[in-house]
């Protein structure tokens, strides 16, 4: 069977087995199965089966020869799936047999919760009722924005905390990828350090700078992961009858769809329509634009692969005229994060040490808002249990977060940029 024989199978194979999109999906007895690419027609091959709708999960887009790719595969496709590793000539290796109890051992604590904490994980409106909580016990200091609508309808808000004017702006943004629910639980448990830590480092930071953050930037697709696809990346525009939505993170104005994204609006790299197509992504970027003078630090929370990035990752890109700058800062980050846990971070831009990317939140709040500093975390794990991260390595994860934030402000501080 050549590549586009393989091609028009998956195609039919995949609408045949077409889901609902109103039931909780169970992975139970789905496979999660890495694949290495090791030539080009590898590489086309499973670019276009990640863009088939139905078919298979990819946990990662394929991006590059020489390359790992994460897929799942459901049991009633697998027998296709060791066909299709036959046809290609793929390396492939079962990371696990049973997904499901991968994702039933990510929050054992949920039955036993009495309040919100940081040893489980939220939805979206426990998320935004605690928000509510705090900025009325914290109204001296604490507020709450709400900047626009989902395309759902649900509010997009931002809190602000701000001991005193005239401090210099840092703006964090997490969950806008729907799946990495590790980022918003971390941005949480940081925003209450900030407010009730007594340690001088963490003091220093709440009370000398103004901090925005946005602990959900992709609410309907958070959303969806809690009812009804634990997996799920994108926004939740119906761009056609199979397939919904589009990458946030490949929807920013800079460098839109110059590599590493699609145009294809059935893979989970789709760059949309145009430049600021989903409405999350408008909404951010405009209040963004709208306080960039104030903005010093740019923070956009990711995961998974533990890596702190700098601009820029577009096809091709230089290097940031400040990058020197970039990377003595993040490395101070990473050597921080390190001695809590001896969990290493690698810095660099996406393109030099993860992959092509563009239309990306931290090239543009670089190069195009002409925010100084700008980095995206990409948080535990390196592959153990990937956006699935257990619900008792929230603390560790975020502590080792605030520690980076500490170390980089101080070397940037060093640098003269505070």
């Amino acid at each position: 069977m050549g590549a586009l024989q393989i091609l028009v199978a998956s195609v039919l194979l995949g609408i045949l087995t077409r889901s609902s999109n109103s039931e909780k999906l169970s992975f139970r007895d789905h496979r999660v199965c890495s694949v290495f690419i090791q030539n080009e027609d590898q590489l086309d091959t499973l670019r276009a089966l990640e863009a088939t709708p139905n078919l298979f999960t990819f946990l990662d887009v394929p991006s590059a020869i020489n390359s790992k790719v994460q897929i799942v595969v459901p049991p009633a496709k697998q027998r296709y799936f060791e066909h299709l590793v036959q046809q290609l000539k793929l390396v492939s290796h079962v990371d696990s047999y049973n997904l499901q109890s991968v994702i039933d051992n990510e929050r054992p604590n949920q039955s036993k919760r009495a309040a919100f904490g940081w040893t489980d994980y939220y939805t979206l409106e426990e998320i935004y009722a605690w928000i509510d909580e705090l900025v009325a016990e914290h109204s001296d200091v604490l507020s709450v924005e709400t900047i626009g609508q989902s395309y759902e309808g649900r509010d997009l808000k931002v809190v602000k905390l701000s001991h005193k004017e005239g401090n210099p702006g840092i703006f964090v943004d997490a969950n806008i990828h729907a799946r990495e629910w590790i980022t918003s639980a971390t941005v949480t448990w940081i925003l209450n350090e900030l407010l009730t830590s007594e340690d001088s480092a963490v003091r220093d930071l709440a009370e000398n700078f103004d901090w925005y953050i946005v602990p959900v930037l992709n609410p309907d697709g958070f959303v969806y992961t809690h009812t009804t696809d634990r997996l799920w990346r994108k926004t939740r525009y119906p761009y056609n009858i199979l397939c919904y939505g589009a990458d946030p993170n490949r929807n920013f104005d800079f460098q839109w769809n110059n590599g590493g994204a699609s145009m294809n609006p059935c893979s989970d790299a789709y760059a949309g329509q145009h430049p600021e197509s989903e409405v999350e992504v408008k909404a951010v970027s405009d209040y963004i634009r709208s306080i960039a003078d104030e903005l010093t630090l740019y923070l956009t929370i990711h995961s998974k692969g533990q890596y702190i990035l700098v601009p820029f990752g577009y096809e091709n890109a230089p290097y940031a005229p400040t990058y020197q700058d970039l990377m003595q800062i993040g490395r101070r980050g990473a050597v921080d994060m390190y001695q809590l846990y001896q969990k290493p971070y690698r810095v660099g831009t996406s393109s030099d040490v993860l992959y092509v990317a563009s239309g990306i939140s931290v090239d543009w709040a670089y190069g195009a808002v002409n925010i100084p500093l700008s980095y995206t975390f990409e948080l535990r794990d390196q592959g153990e249990f990937g956006w699935i991260l257990p619900a008792d390595q929230i603390i560790p994860n975020a502590e080792e977060l605030l520690a980076a934030f500490v170390g980089m402000i101080d070397e940037a501080r060093v640098l003269g940029y505070f």
